[in-house]
């Protein structure tokens, strides 16, 4: 097949785009894809990348398509607007070119925020009129209620309008969590174009390096958060959990990445006197995972108490599923339910920094078979669920029907 992948997101950055370009082309399919400037998550775009320099690329046989944006600065709302909405403008005018320019088969779209990436490959659908599938990774316009504070009811009605209009140009809508069938089918009848696709973990962190050169991690009991730290994870409420645990000085809470909630929480850290047992290492490669990993005692998981992400299941929780490490989780909703479904860890309510550390204290006292025994559900369901493989052939199974 000549699959057109439309995402404002692709390599460089790490996004499960990337995945799904490469598998595809190494069975055969010619993939293209539309995307944007890599500037994510720093707000800057990438060394060696400009607005004329680098817009068309071959990556590892993808045709990588480039088109101007808005950089996201350090992500504050009107910025935010300016890289959604200047991406979607200019990709949907080099939409209209290529549509012109090179036959396709079928249009896929690879949609974490923002749902406005929908709009330059309805384009190439109406002109080729061709199938487009687009996959749900974020529920719009609920994501700019609980990520974005946004409550304005004009506001919110017209980006509900907007997705409207690109499911209804959809002709398969792919869930990548079960929860968002409620809310897409709130928005119309949509139900013969649902189609459940979730996300799946990195090989890297399954099969990668397992000796990354890291920082050595403290001695003791270390319970290790990968990912944003922002405010949709909550860190918040892992650090009230941190300071409930302060004198525990054998535990420890050790955060692998980067976001906007990070400086803040390393003030409150200062000036708690949590340094002993709460520490901050930065971002890494996807390919240091595995090392870190190896070291944790546990992993932790969470969400904040919002709508959409009770629907949401959190793609790190599919990376931790195959690490073999049990998993704490403080989320509600559909993240919550798979950490009882695998039976590979312990959860607690979103928020809930009392139960968390209640938790955490249980997880300790386990003994060591115990907590292996955990790891090794997860990854029995990660592998009857999760894999790059399972969901790259469900994947192509979908775009061939």
């Amino acid at each position: 097949m000549k699959i057109l992948l439309v995402t404002q997101y692709f390599y460089p950055e790490n996004f499960k785009s990337n995945d799904i370009a490469l598998e595809l082309t190494k069975r055969g399919h010619q993939v293209t894809v539309l995307t944007g400037l890599p500037n994510y998550p720093e707000g800057k775009i990438y060394e060696n990348y400009g607005f004329f320099k680098k817009t068309k690329e071959n990556y590892q046989g993808v045709n990588v398509i480039r088109t101007w944006l808005v950089p996201r600065g350090k992500g504050g709302g009107i910025r935010l607007f300016l890289n959604y909405f200047s991406w979607a403008f200019f990709a949907s005018f080099r939409a209209l070119i290529l549509a012109f320019q090179k036959k396709f088969d079928i249009v896929l779209v690879h949609e974490p925020s923002p749902i406005t990436q929908g709009f330059p490959a309805i384009i190439v659908k109406k002109i080729q009129r061709i199938p487009l599938h687009f996959w749900v990774l974020d529920l719009w316009p609920e994501s700019l209620t609980s990520a974005g504070g946004i409550n304005n009811k004009y506001v919110l009605s017209l980006f509900t309008k907007m997705v409207k209009y690109i499911y209804n140009n959809s002709d398969k809508i792919l869930m990548s969590s079960k929860g968002f069938k409620e809310s897409i089918l709130a928005k119309g009848n949509y139900i013969n174009k649902l189609i459940y696709f979730p996300n799946w973990a990195e090989d890297s962190i399954l099969k990668g390096n397992a000796d990354y050169p890291v920082p050595n991690l403290p001695e003791g009991f270390k319970i290790i958060f990968a990912g944003n730290i922002g405010a949709a994870q909550d860190v918040d409420s892992i650090i009230r959990t941190a300071l409930i645990l302060k004198d525990k000085i054998d535990i420890h809470f050790v955060f692998i990445g980067d976001g906007r909630s990070k400086g803040k929480l390393e003030d409150f850290v200062l000036k708690n006197d949590l340094n002993k047992t709460v520490h901050f290492l930065g971002r890494f490669p996807i390919d240091a995972m595995k090392t870190f990993f190896n070291q944790a005692d546990v992993l932790l998981v969470s969400l904040k108490d919002e709508i959409i992400f009770n629907l949401t299941v959190p793609a790190k929780l599919q990376a931790y599923l195959c690490t073999k490490k049990p998993i704490l989780g403080m989320l509600n909703g559909e993240g919550a339910a798979i950490i009882n479904e695998a039976k590979c860890g312990l959860s607690v309510n979103a928020g809930d920094s009392i139960g968390l550390s209640k938790i955490i204290l249980e997880m300790y006292d386990m003994s060591t078979e115990e907590r292996i025994n955990l790891g090794n559900n997860g990854l029995n369901f990660y592998e009857d669920n999760f894999t790059l493989e399972k969901c790259i052939d469900n994947l192509e199974f979908i775009l061939k029907k």
